[in-house]
């Protein structure tokens, strides 16, 4: 799923599809965005051929403004952490304000994962 963000981009009527240029961009109102558990339907066009699907910049800031009210869109902010040892083990210290938001306690299981050079952190 793509933005529409940048005018070379936004999708007139018969505009061929920019990622596989065999098919054409239909008007839809069935994209479907999962966020935190949460299903959104927005609207936007979708590739005849490929399915590629491209959400118009309008659309999808209305679906943050509506993820943020749900307080379940993720602040951009990238917070620098060091990493540190004890043990056998490396420990990574959690925000205070993550915490808080999260309203972690310190005592949860949590499911740890890598994607690429990601760390995954998921609360069981």
């Amino acid at each position: 799923m793509r933005s529409l963000s940048s005018p070379a981009q936004r999708a007139s009527p018969r505009t061929r599809c920019p990622v596989c240029g065999k098919g054409e961009l239909v008007p839809v109102d069935d994209i479907v965005s999962e966020i935190e558990g949460y299903t959104f339907v927005e609207r936007g066009r979708r590739c005849s051929a490929c399915g590629e699907e491209f959400i118009p910049e309008e659309e999808s800031q209305r679906l943050i403004r509506v993820a943020q009210r749900l307080r379940i869109w993720g602040e951009p902010l990238k917070l620098k952490r060091k990493l540190s040892r004890s043990g056998r083990g490396t420990v990574l210290r959690i925000p205070a304000d993550i915490e808080r938001d999260l309203g972690l306690r310190g005592t949860e299981n949590v499911h740890v994962s890598r994607a690429g050079r990601k760390i995954i952190i998921e609360i069981a």
